[in-house]
């Protein structure tokens, strides 16, 4: 099995310089975790990382840079034009994406050019994949910059194990809903082609199936989404860090160097250290200007801390970014200038990147660690620093925003937005008994310990493979070719046949209106040439009035079956009651039902002779679901002494006389025949009497993945009208 990671960027930048290539390792949490991961990986697993180089590489030196990537990094670049990359980093991921997701929509834009060159640059990525791609691999995508791959690749590709994991928040549906209507669809579809769908924190991925019903109308059972044509799972599966190489690191030479130095400057000060990239979500701004209350309420601090400040260069050509180092500079200015002197300055201010070595010896000297995202994905800094703890000594003040404060509950947890929050946490924090330290230190140092990334990772990859199992449950259901077959086979070899169909999501697909599933021609022509052949016979079953079958299909030569049961015509006879029944209760259940669908807008009630169905499909997914929940609780508890059934079905509820299913029409169609070959194909709960009434020898169809009586299944209506169209070929009919 070989894995094949795909980021937008590889761990690696690549530059040129007179025709000579030069290779730069990436820096990041997701490169430093994924590449922990990979080296602890066993030689039954190789692995090949797919993603943008760094260049807008000329056609002489592809080839050249291809293949140092495949044998030095086992790596596989997609090549882009810088103008369309332009477009898709800087403009639809950063200007649309990122702030959109991180709750920031006022920085949103939305421009349609950007939003093509996002669908392009996943297009290349899709088509690069599937050049390198083998049987036997596995494919993990990664983050905000190529939601729409998994389904590219699930069209070209539908049987490659497929995850996805974003590193970002996923927003609220209030907030997603911002991106126009298109967008929003194609983004949601793009991801749902993966078969495991992994977020940071349980709030994020809630978020997205959330999002998943009241955009695309598909529910969920425990994180699980049946599709048409397979499962998806959605889980919370929060990323590590490389625990033991932040813990031991403090130890080596160059480290012990560096805090030495650390230590003559800053020997005097508590030491507060913050680091982050540039960035509007970071919450760098709140940060300082809560240090500079926590020095107005606490003048006893003064001269006796220090903010160590380190801003990482990030975005410089954006102009956002442009003015909010603009805003630092100043605020810095200002905080030093009001309080700072020859002997003390309270903000050490450094704009610039932090070499590993630096990062890890600021870490173990610094007495607090101030991290206080508006907004982050999951925040690997935190779980740095307590890492680096290793006399379990220091405090760590954390944004409830970040998806590390999920794990990290024994840090100082604030509000960001509030700044004398931070000023009063820096006070806690400063004031903290070593004793206290120590203690929290333990408890999140024995967690991320146990939960590392390469746990992390095993996670995920253990998850998808366990969800692909799962997946093959419901397949080896499936009508497969050689099934198929079998059953053409049979078919025609019969002497005498019947065949009983469903109509709604069987022969067609659910309509908002039950008027309007009306059946086309096609449909028409198909039952007309199955019900021709004198050997045959076609029963359409369905839960529908018999005035409508009578209206669409009476002209056909076919038995018809009515109200899941309740009515029969027989072929060129009248319709008659499969058993008397009585129909006092409806007007005693009629109110209650009314009451609920001016509860529910876009619900209504569709009144048969012998049933009442209550239909919610165009009304809002989450409100209808427990206005549904309601009904039926209270149209069981009325019905506990009336001789009445009440059954949720695929959005409606009904209310039907008991006795009288389809499963009771078709034992008495069956008897009233000598038939070798019996089929019958349903989608909904009702189907399921009919399956169960069928003799063993009877093929049965399941149109879904739903669990069923039915010997199979298959994934969509227009399979149903392909295998019926295959019984209906006059080649194999003499």
């Amino acid at each position: 099995m070989r894995l094949c990671i795909v980021s937008n960027r590889l761990p690696f930048t690549v530059a040129e310089k007179e025709g000579e290539l030069k290779f730069k390792a990436s820096v990041g949490g997701l490169v430093s975790g994924l590449n922990a991961y990979l080296g602890s990986l066993n030689s039954t697993m190789s692995y090949i990382w797919v993603g943008w180089p760094g260049i807008a590489a000329k056609d002489d030196i592809k080839e050249k840079l291809k293949s140092k990537a495949l044998s030095d990094f086992h790596a596989c670049p997609v090549f882009l034009p810088e103008t369309i990359m332009e477009k898709f980093y800087n403009g639809f991921c950063n200007k649309t994406i990122w702030p959109l997701f991180h709750y920031l929509p006022s920085y949103a834009v939305y421009d349609e050019d950007y939003w093509d060159c996002y669908k392009e640059v996943n297009e290349t990525f899709c088509n690069a994949i599937i050049e390198i791609i083998q049987p036997d691999d596995v494919l993990w995508i990664h983050d905000y910059h190529l939601m729409l791959l998994p389904k590219l690749l699930r069209e070209k590709m539908p049987d490659i194990p497929i995850g996805f994991f974003l590193h970002i928040p996923f927003p609220s549906y209030e907030i997603f809903r911002l991106l126009p209507g298109k967008w929003r669809r194609e983004i949601l579809d793009g991801i749902l082609g993966a078969d495991l769908i992994g977020f940071h924190t349980h709030d994020y991925s809630q978020y997205f199936l959330r999002c998943v019903l009241r955009i695309l109308g598909h529910e969920h059972s425990m994180g699980k989404i049946i599709l048409e044509d397979r499962i998806v799972k959605v889980d919370a599966l929060p990323m590590g860090i490389d625990f033991r190489r932040f813990h031991n690191s403090v130890d080596s030479p160059d480290v012990q160097n560096e805090k030495d130095e650390l230590k003559k400057t800053l020997a005097d000060f508590k030491v507060i250290f913050s680091i982050d990239r540039l960035d509007y979500t970071k919450g760098i701004i709140n940060r300082l200007l809560g240090y500079e209350i926590f020095l107005e309420k606490n003048p006893q601090w003064r001269r006796k801390v220090i903010l160590v400040l380190i801003v990482v260069p990030s975005r410089t050509g954006v102009e956002d970014y442009q003015k909010m180092k603009k805003q630092i500079d100043e605020l810095v200015g200002k905080i030093n200038g009001r309080f700072g002197g020859i002997d003390w300055t309270p903000i050490l201010y450094r704009y610039r990147f932090l070499p590993f070595n630096s990062l890890i010896a600021q870490y173990s000297v610094s007495d607090v660690a101030l991290i206080t995202p508006l907004r982050d994905g999951m925040n690997l800094v935190a779980k740095e620093y307590v890492a680096t703890r290793t006399d379990e000594t220091g405090v760590l003040i954390l944004s409830e925003m970040a998806g590390a404060s999920k794990e990290l509950g024994e840090a100082i947890i604030i509000n960001p937005n509030y700044k004398v929050e931070i000023a009063d946490a820096l006070k806690e924090a400063l004031d903290m008994p070593l004793e206290e330290q120590m203690k929290r230190n333990r408890v999140m140092q024995e967690r991320l310990k146990r939960y590392d990334v390469v746990g992390w990772a095993d996670d995920f990859m253990s998850g998808l493979l366990a969800i692909r199992e799962e997946q093959k449950c419901f397949n080896a259901k499936l009508l497969d070719p050689a099934s198929r077959e079998k059953l053409v086979e049979d078919f025609y070899r019969s002497d005498r046949r019947i065949i009983f169909l469903d109509y709604d999501g069987t022969l067609i697909p659910f309509a908002d209106h039950p008027e309007k599933a009306k059946p086309g021609e096609d449909v028409l022509k198909l039952i007309n040439r199955l019900s021709e052949d004198e050997k045959t016979e076609v029963v359409l079953i369905s839960g529908r009035d018999r005035n409508t079958l009578e209206n669409w299909f009476g002209m056909l030569n076919i038995a018809i079956v009515a109200e899941h049961g309740v009515w029969i015509r027989e072929k060129k006879e009248d319709w008659k009651l499969t058993r008397p029944l009585t129909t006092g209760w409806k007007s005693q259940l009629l109110p209650i039902i009314s009451l609920y669908t001016d509860r529910l807008p876009g619900s209504f009630i569709e009144e048969k002779e012998f049933s009442i169905v209550w239909h919610y499909r165009k009304s809002d997914p989450e409100l209808a679901s427990i206005r549904a929940k309601e009904l039926i609780d209270d149209l069981v508890h009325f019905t506990a002494n009336i001789d009445v059934l009440v059954l949720q079905g695929s959005k409606v509820v009904e209310v039907k006389n008991a006795g009288v299913n389809k499963g009771s029409a078709t034992m008495h169609l069956i008897q009233k025949g000598c038939f070798d070959f019996i089929l019958a194909i349903g989608d909904d709960w009702t189907d399921e009497d009919l399956f169960k009434a069928l003799p063993e020898t009877a093929y049965s169809i399941k149109v879904g993945l739903h669990p069923s009586h039915a010997r199979f299944n298959l994934h969509h209506y227009t399979d149903v009208i392909q295998l019926l169209t295959q019984l209906t070929d006059p080649a194999r009919n003499h």
